[in-house]
């Protein structure tokens, strides 16, 4: 038979109570260790006035140091001299000396400036212009047989006129080929190249000597 507690005997009612009680004392305990002050017994030292011991300082007046004396001059010594004594010596002078003087001029020889080669002067138009051998007629000929359509431009399908320059030499003899405008694809070059290969010209005149001229012609290539 199991032995029942009375309700007032029951402290399990009260549990929580008892622990609200204990964390009110144990955070004031906490508190009043945080806020005791404590306090060293002793006396209090009266120090008094401190005695200095430290001089006064003395003002000091600058002193100013005189400049040293300048050094002794010393005097030269004055030797005397006795008096120069005066040599006379008789001085025969023979004004009648004959002096023979034969003055020889050479002539003078002036050289003669030696003469400036100048460059034949290159002309653009003379009397009489250069020409090529069988005139225009000729030149055409020599063109539509050494002229070759460059194989690039062909495939490229270019085609105009090239200008070409060049200088027709007193001998007939062509030089300082290049080209004015050109159209590209290697027809520029074979315009040069055909010009080079000339056979040579008749030379261009003025007032009836051969001059060199400076020529300008077309050259023009035309897919067939």
């Amino acid at each position: 038979m199991e032995a029942k507690k009375t309700p007032k005997a029951d402290l399990s009612k009260k549990s929580g109570m008892f622990l609200n009680l204990g964390l009110l004392v144990s955070v004031g305990l906490t508190l009043f260790a945080f806020e005791y002050k404590t306090y060293e017994s002793g006396e209090l030292m009266d120090l008094g006035t401190v005695e200095d011991d430290f001089e006064e300082l003395l003002d000091i007046p600058i002193t100013e140091q005189p400049p040293p004396p300048p050094p002794p001059v010393e005097q030269p010594i004055i030797e005397e001299i006795p008096d120069e004594v005066e040599i006379e010596e008789k001085i025969e002078v023979n004004f009648d000396v004959e002096v023979q003087e034969e003055t020889v001029i050479k002539e003078v020889v002036i050289a003669d400036a030696p003469v400036e080669e100048k460059a034949e002067e290159i002309f653009d138009v003379v009397e009489t212009m250069p020409t090529p051998p069988g005139g225009m007629e000729g030149w055409n000929k020599y063109l539509s047989k050494n002229l070759k359509y460059p194989t690039q431009a062909r495939r490229m399908g270019i085609e105009g006129t090239v200008y070409v320059v060049f200088v027709v030499n007193t001998d007939g003899s062509i030089q300082d080929v290049g080209i004015l405008r050109g159209i590209g694809g290697g027809c520029d070059e074979e315009a040069m190249r055909v010009v080079r290969n000339a056979p040579k010209w008749e030379p261009g005149k003025q007032r009836g000597r051969p001059v060199r001229v400076k020529m300008r012609l077309p050259i023009r290539f035309k897919l067939s």
